[in-house]
């Protein structure tokens, strides 16, 4: 196999190439509304594909700005990536959400993962596993913005914690219409509808030490310019920021891969991977998520 960077995408198959040894694998799954990322722990591409399978003459896309719109498709794609794993695999999984995401989209997402008989699921909110693979001290107040190419997150993380989070359905394929100024400031509005009262002290402080910007809106020189000017502070591109998100869950199913829990040997029988959701404190937010 080709060397790569780590994080450097790849095309379907190369994860069997040198998959995990073992049955109980880490690995980490980022469906995205443009684009489906695989990473499994030890590699060092990412599987990345568009979000859409083709069916006859149509391309179906299961994913709608951030929200699982066709559960069937979506499995169907899960089930066309797994050929691209080891052969047999139970996998301890780790899916990215976008933030806010309901318990609809959860019970969803982990239906359709069935497909890869995994051994355990766990849940990160995307900001959230951004926020760790940045390296930032999440001891102080963080903001961190991800423009994709269907959906916007802003997030404030106090502790460690999502505290209040917003999101917005547009992104960088909206740039085909519209101006990274005018990308900026529906993005800049959504981090004063998250707070629409007053700024919070950790708000004022993590403008003050900067924002964190991932996705494929880091990628667009212009858009951090902007978002800058409009929120008359640094903004911080995270390395490799298309795959941040995916690469700190691989590391968090690496983690949970180890737990003592998970050290017993698998069982003969086919069963159903247990959903363990990452519980946080409440979240203020006036922006709804999208519908549909």
């Amino acid at each position: 196999m080709t060397a790569h960077a780590p994080g450097t995408p790849s095309a379907p198959g190369n994860l069997r190439a040198r998959g995990a040894e073992g049955r109980c694998p880490a690995l980490a799954l980022d469906a995205g509304s443009a684009r489906t990322r695989i990473w499994m722990q030890g590699e060092d591409t990412v599987l990345d594909v568009p979000t859409a399978f083709r069916q006859g003459t149509a391309t179906a896309r299961p994913v709608h700005r951030g929200v699982i719109v066709d559960p069937a498709v979506l499995t169907a794609l899960i089930a066309r990536l797994a050929d691209s794993l080891p052969a047999r695999a139970r996998p301890v999984l780790v899916f990215t959400t976008p933030v806010l995401s309901d318990a609809r989209h959860y019970t969803t997402a982990v239906s359709a993962l069935q497909i890869l008989r995994p051994r355990s699921v766990l849940a990160v909110d995307s900001v959230k596993a951004i926020a760790l693979d940045s390296g930032a001290d999440l001891s102080e107040p963080l903001l961190v913005v991800d423009v994709g190419a269907h959906l916007s997150e802003v997030a404030l993380l106090t502790d460690g914690t999502v505290t209040a989070a917003c999101r917005g359905t547009m992104g960088t394929s909206d740039l085909a219409t519209s101006t990274p100024a005018e990308l900026a400031t529906a993005t800049t509005a959504m981090i004063i509808k998250m707070l629409p009262d007053r700024p919070s002290p950790e708000l004022v402080d993590a403008l003050d030490r900067g924002a964190l910007l991932a996705g494929g809106g880091a990628l667009h020189p212009g858009l951090v310019h902007q978002l800058s000017t409009r929120l008359r502070g640094r903004i911080q591109p995270v390395p490799q920021p298309h795959t941040a998100a995916v690469r700190r869950a691989t590391r968090i199913a690496g983690s949970a891969q180890r737990h003592p829990a998970l050290s017993r040997p698998l069982p003969t029988a086919t069963h159903k991977g247990q959903l363990l959701t990452e519980q946080q404190a409440p979240r203020a937010c006036t922006g709804q998520p999208p519908h549909g």
